[in-house]
């Protein structure tokens, strides 16, 4: 066990964890009770902890892992996606650098960028337009309180690191579709948790229910859902998809 904890770089605490969960029983053991991994445990190992990249809890993967018409191909598709993934938004990182790098002298708020930087940014998509609509909707809810006092401090750059993130996000998103991966599949939920999360970082602290009842408008509103489908045709639906599948497991 200390030479499989060594060469997959997990502790020992944790092999014991999978094993008590049934997620990764030994193949054998010793006379003395040790645990014996074979070639097939340690190729499940790289299953889980690629799982584990992706997000997928433990009780998720388990079932992905023991599901008897799993596809190994669509395993290694999926993995390639996320290899993908990780290239986009490395490159996305490198480029919110370069930005903010090269502004770090005349970092500017968003409250002093104009329409031209505000179409730049966000490729035809102007949030001010949609100011007094989101005021008049959600002004008295704690959320919209919270999200305008983080977003009025937001830089150049801050929006320039949000629009990269939700670019590497949809790109995820996009993987999957490609692989033809079920919305309401656990690497979906995966995603949606992480879409989530940067919700919940950038924006306000937001419920599954409250996340759930946002999407609506990704497919309701048909400036939203043009929006968000430049990415790709039918993106707005199956984030709304995955989004609803997610909520509902929890």
């Amino acid at each position: 066990m200390g030479e499989l904890s060594k060469l997959a770089r997990v502790s020992i605490r944790t092999l014991h964890h999978y094993d008590e969960l049934g997620l990764l029983k030994p193949s054998a053991r010793t006379e003395g009770n040790y645990r014996l991994y074979s070639a097939g445990d340690i190729e499940r190992l790289h299953r889980i902890l690629m799982f584990r990249e992706l997000g997928l809890p433990l009780h998720e993967i388990r079932a992905v892992l023991d599901d008897p018409d799993a596809d190994e191909i669509e395993t290694l598709k999926l993995q390639r996606s996320l290899l993908q993934e990780r290239a986009r938004r490395n490159q996305a990182m490198l480029d919110a650098l370069d930005t903010l790098l090269a502004a770090a002298e005349g970092a500017k708020t968003m409250t002093d960028m104009n329409k031209e930087d505000l179409s730049k940014l966000f490729d035809g998509f102007d949030p001010a337009e949609y100011e007094q609509e989101a005021k008049d909707r959600w002004g008295d809810t704690d959320a919209y309180k919270q999200s305008t006092e983080r977003v009025k401090r937001y830089t150049k750059q801050d929006w320039e690191s949000i629009k990269a993130e939700m670019g590497a996000i949809n790109a995820a998103y996009i993987g999957l579709m490609d692989a033809g991966t079920p919305p309401d599949s656990p690497e979906a939920s995966a995603m949606v948790a992480r879409h989530h999360a940067h919700q919940c970082r950038w924006y306000y602290d937001s419920s599954p229910e409250m996340f759930s009842n946002v999407s609506e408008m990704w497919v309701n509103d048909p400036r939203f859902t043009k929006n968000i489908d430049k990415a790709r045709a039918g993106l707005a639906a199956y984030q709304y998809a995955a989004v609803q599948a997610w909520a509902e497991k929890l």
